[in-house]
């Protein structure tokens, strides 16, 4: 039996420069996506997280084959074996993402059984945006306690439109992969448009899906009998990249991302020039798209305010992370959360640390303290354990984190990135001994 945590330490700034890998929202769902084809496909640039090898194992008990060189973040994914349509629960429980095989076996096997997923606390996350659209483009849905089993009926309607009532990343995905098999024509209203989503998009389209966006967030599908292997680099990870933002923001450092893309984190750099950090970008010409950001920051970080929401609104998977920077900001800062209901569960670790927050439903009020202070604290999901190592950053004394699992799902050695650039940051893995397994049972309930 293992115990690992996170010790985090009164850091100074941190300084440097350091590239981000794949996105990791990017990549599971473009892993997924390969079951639509039959052959060999090269992914680059694949981050090396729990969430992905989870994900391998997924691909593996359908019959794929699959090969990763974590050195070279290069993963080979030979489809040609896979027999199955059936994903087995432990997998399922583990990862959210999961859910998002539904439509490509659906599509390759007409037919899919999945348990329902699992992952964070943040929130519900129901499934019923991608089960209405999959009904209404003639597959029958059949629910039980675990699992959910979709099945193509007899007659499909050659030309549907669906229109979401929220823009829900995972319900666009899964409908846009089962569509672009086929002979029919589908139209997505109110679709996601988020650059993981756009990253799909840009893999369906080489796999040689007829795939268009309109204005005003519609997707067009046109079904084609046969996908076919490729090769394909995942966009860099605009979360890891605010996340390292935000780390050298909340020290008072300077810090320099060549290859992130500044056009995915639009309002996310906005609000930290309004918090009084100094924000510059780049421009890539060979590749005609914006490229590269620099941060230096201030050492009077002002009190903001910020609503969540879809893109390219403020990025939910920043907010806990933006909210350990604003505990220290001058003043009062508020944010709103708009997309999971359940995504404040970090404000009682931070307040254990001094944090001064107030919750009333949806919305946290943040008044700016002189200083934090480091204690045990509990990581709740991915996102959450971002935010508590970075307030480790500034807390006198040391933080010990556990829940390193999340940190684990959600980024490839973020920690030793991190210590390059100054921060005081180890993980730590112990063994723990019978004894110490004896007096740990003794404390639980019977």
């Amino acid at each position: 039996m293992t115990n690992d945590y996170i010790l985090i330490k009164k850091s100074s700034p941190l300084n440097g420069t350091v590239e981000i890998l794949g996105a990791k929202n990017a990549v599971l769902v473009i892993m997924t996506s390969l079951i639509l084809t039959d052959g060999v496909s090269v992914l680059e640039n694949v981050p090396n997280n729990a969430d992905v090898q989870l994900m391998i194992k997924l691909l593996q008990d359908l019959g794929a084959l699959v090969e990763f060189d974590v050195r070279e973040k290069s993963m080979r994914v030979d489809t040609s074996g896979i027999n199955a349509y059936e994903v087995k629960p432990e997998i399922m429980n583990k990862m959210r993402a999961s859910i998002l095989v539904m439509g490509p076996l659906l599509a390759r096997f007409g037919k899919a059984k999945v348990a329902f997923p699992g992952g964070d606390l943040i929130g519900l996350r129901p499934i019923n945006y991608h089960l209405e659209g999959f009904k209404q483009l003639g597959v029958s849905v059949q629910l039980s306690d675990l699992f959910v089993e979709v099945q193509l009926s007899t007659s499909q309607p050659p030309y549907t439109r669906i229109a979401l009532e929220y823009p829900s990343v995972g319900a666009t995905e899964n409908l846009l992969m089962f569509a672009s098999l086929g002979n029919n024509e589908t139209v997505i209203i109110n679709a996601a448009l988020e650059p993981e989503v756009l990253d799909l998009i840009a893999i369906l389209q080489k796999m040689g899906a007829h795939i268009q966006i309109l204005p005003g967030a519609i997707i067009i599908i046109k079904g084609v009998g046969r996908l076919k292997p490729v090769h394909h680099t995942i966009v860099p990870d605009r979360l890891e990249a605010g996340a390292l933002l935000l780390a050298t923001a909340i020290t008072g450092g300077s810090l320099t991302i060549p290859n992130a893309r500044p056009d995915h984190l639009d309002v996310f750099l906005d609000k930290l020039k309004k918090m009084g950090h100094h924000i510059t970008t780049g421009f890539d010409c060979a590749e005609r798209i914006p490229q590269g950001i620099t941060l230096r920051a201030t050492q009077h970080p002002q009190a903001i305010s910020i609503k969540t929401g879809p893109y390219p609104g403020f990025p939910t998977d920043l907010q806990p992370s933006m909210m350990a920077a604003l505990c220290l900001a001058e003043g009062t800062s508020t944010i709103e959360e708009t997309v999971y209901e359940n995504r404040m569960l970090h404000t009682k670790e931070l307040a254990k640390m001094g944090a001064q927050i107030t919750v009333n439903g949806t919305i946290a009020t943040i008044r700016g303290v002189e200083a934090l202070y480091g204690c045990d604290v509990i990581a709740s999901d991915i996102r959450a354990s971002c935010a508590l190592v970075l307030a480790g950053f500034v807390a006198f004394g040391q933080t010990k984190m556990t829940g390193v699992h999340h940190w684990k799902r959600g980024y490839d050695q973020l920690e030793v990135k991190l210590s390059a650039l100054g921060g005081n940051i180890q993980l730590i893995h112990e063994e723990l001994n019978v004894s110490e397994n004896q007096k740990i049972a003794q404390t639980l309930p019977s």
